[in-house]
């Protein structure tokens, strides 16, 4: 624990050398997260678990300095990371079936009804989550290890350092308001 101590001093510093250190022994850790996030996702013809986690190695890498003061805290980032990829990959998806920015004219209004559930569900809640981060980040939080990495209520509790019972209700809560978010996106 002293090692990882003073790894995270040294990554919230810019340490190139330190941040390298910390991905090499949290990487068990994340490649768990990523095949948690993954497992009966569509995006496995894309995306594996090992490439996520090497995405998510690059973004990290590309920020710099990290201003994560623990373990829990570095897998919440992670997960964050990980969503931010995922997102991307869909949108990127999207914009390609549909001819990216080429002018397209069409007399069918429900071109996202074409798309599959699940992928306009993810662009949905990922909007819907934007917004709640304003208000509940927190339950942004709750929601991001829960619906994207995969991890009950135990594990998310420990990752956040809250109470099981704080997840369960954030996690309510934040299903609620969701849902909300998502039927106004329908209408």
């Amino acid at each position: 624990m002293p090692e990882f101590t003073e790894l995270f001093k040294s990554v919230r510093d810019g340490d190139r050398a330190a941040l390298d250190r910390l991905l090499e022994l949290m990487y068990e850790d994340l490649h768990s997260l990523a095949h948690r996030r993954l497992r009966g996702s569509n995006y496995k013809q894309t995306l594996d678990t090992t490439s996520l986690v090497h995405e998510s190695y690059m973004r990290l890498l590309k920020a710099g300095r990290l201003n994560v003061s623990d373990r829990n805290h570095f897998l919440v980032y992670s997960a964050r990371v990980m969503r931010s990829i995922i997102v991307d990959l869909v949108r990127k998806s999207r914009a390609e079936r549909y001819g990216g920015g080429a002018l397209q004219v069409t007399l069918d209004t429900n071109l996202a009804a074409e798309l599959p559930a699940s992928e306009v569900q993810l662009i949905q809640v990922n909007d819907a989550l934007e917004e709640l981060g304003h208000s509940e980040p927190r339950m942004v939080q709750v929601v991001e290890l829960r619906y994207f990495v995969g991890l009950n209520e135990d594990e998310t509790a420990d990752a956040l350092g809250v109470a099981v019972r704080t997840v369960r209700r954030d996690w309510q809560k934040a299903r609620l308001l969701l849902q909300a978010a998502l039927d106004n996106a329908a209408r």
